[in-house]
């Protein structure tokens, strides 16, 4: 059973130019639906895919590089349209490059961001190296919590952000158990049995996860 949160509730990612949005996007839609290339502009529609995780129904929104002004026609419409998004996300996923480090277009798309009134979760991306690792803390700068390292082209991470998200989501509030009544052998026999599988940030918990929820 799905909790309470409506299909058409979005997740929405944001950042500027090439820090991965549409990496990270291909990567939790399962297919390479979003064009992915090193040229700042690629992105030129606003990409949606319902995504399930958790029990949890949401649409994730790839804007492409919605910030700033452009002179290309084409391109001013694609930002208007991510913004438009923007408005309307229940979560907001800023990403940001870690190779690359803190940048001023960063905090320009945070500040923007901001004006939403969404939660907002910071995805550190490309920290697949150590020295990409390394430098992550200065994004601390940004003051956008939680932040969580990932590597969106290879998956690393990923799971720790999507749990993240959908802990923001409206409705994701635990049940209280009635603890009024007790069930029969046959109520307890049709129970779903709970695992939890936990562990630090990127130790493969997702990588586990994938197998068996394909089963």
């Amino acid at each position: 059973m799905h909790e309470e949160t409506s299909a058409g509730t979005r997740v929405v990612l944001v950042g500027r130019p090439n820090v991965g949005k549409s990496t990270l996007f291909n990567r939790v839609a399962g297919s390479r639906r979003a064009i992915v290339a090193p040229v700042a502009g690629t992105t030129r529609d606003v990409m949606r895919h319902p995504v399930e995780w958790l029990g949890t129904e949401f649409v994730l929104v790839d804007t492409g590089g919605v910030f700033g002004a452009s002179a290309d026609p084409l391109q001013a419409a694609v930002a208007e349209r991510g913004l438009r998004e923007v408005g309307t996300a229940a979560v907001i996923v800023v990403l940001v490059d870690a190779r690359e480090g803190l940048v001023p277009a960063d905090e320009e798309v945070v500040r923007e961001a901001r004006r939403a009134g969404a939660p907002m979760v910071l995805a550190i991306n490309k920290v697949d190296d150590r020295r990409a690792g390394a430098g992550a803390a200065e994004f601390e700068r940004l003051a956008v919590s939680p932040a969580l390292s990932i590597a969106a082209e290879h998956g690393l991470g990923v799971g720790d952000l999507l749990d993240a998200v959908v802990a923001r989501l409206p409705g994701r509030g635990r049940r209280p158990a009635d603890s009024t009544s007790t069930p029969t052998g046959d109520e307890r026999e049709d129970r779903e049995v709970g695992i939890a599988i936990v562990g630090r940030p990127n130790v493969g918990k997702s990588s586990l996860i994938h197998p068996l929820a394909r089963k």
